[in-house]
C-alpha cells in the first residue's frame, strides 16, 4: 500500500469523527509490517481530557485486534487544514510502540501532495523505556 492510498484511507476515516466540540475532524490510518492497516478518527468528549485522537484510536484498534508487528506508517488527514500534525501525546505513542527504523508520518501539504516526517523530526530526543 502506498502513501497516497494510506492518506486516502485517513481521509475516509475523518468522515466518521465525533467532533461536536471542536468541529475539527481528523482521520488516521496506521499501517503495520504485517501489511494490515487500522483506521481511527478523533472522538471528543465534553471533558476534553477524555477525548481520543485519531492516531491513538488507530493504534488502539490495532492492539485490540492482536497486531504484533511493527508500525510502519501513520497517515493523518483533516479536511480543515493541511499538514495535520499529531499532538504531543500521539508523538509519544509513536515512540512507545515498536516501529520500523524507517517509520514515517504521512501528511498532505498545501499543494495536495504528500509530505513525510520521521519520528526523530517530530519528537527529537524522545524517550522509551521499552527499547
Amino acid at each position: 500500500m502506498n502513501e497516497v492510498e494510506l492518506l486516502n484511507l485517513a481521509r475516509e476515516a475523518s468522515k466518521n469523527a465525533y467532533c461536536t466540540y471542536s468541529d475539527f475532524p481528523v482521520g488516521a490510518c496506521a499501517l503495520y509490517e504485517s501489511g494490515k492497516y487500522y483506521l481511527g478518527c478523533n472522538v471528543e468528549n465534553s471533558s476534553y481530557g477524555l477525548s481520543l485522537c485519531a492516531e491513538r484510536n488507530a493504534i488502539s484498534t490495532a492492539i485490540a485486534q492482536g497486531e504484533k508487528s511493527k508500525l510502519k506508517y501513520v497517515a493523518i488527514y483533516s479536511p480543515k487544514t493541511t499538514k495535520c500534525f499529531p499532538c504531543g501525546a500521539c508523538r509519544q505513542w509513536f515512540a512507545e510502540f515498536p516501529s520500523t527504523d524507517d517509520f514515517k508520518v504521512i501528511l498532505e501539504n498545501e499543494n495536495n501532495t504528500i509530505t513525510t516526517y520521521s519520528l526523530e523530526e517530530l519528537l527529537p530526543n524522545s524517550f522509551n523505556l521499552i527499547r
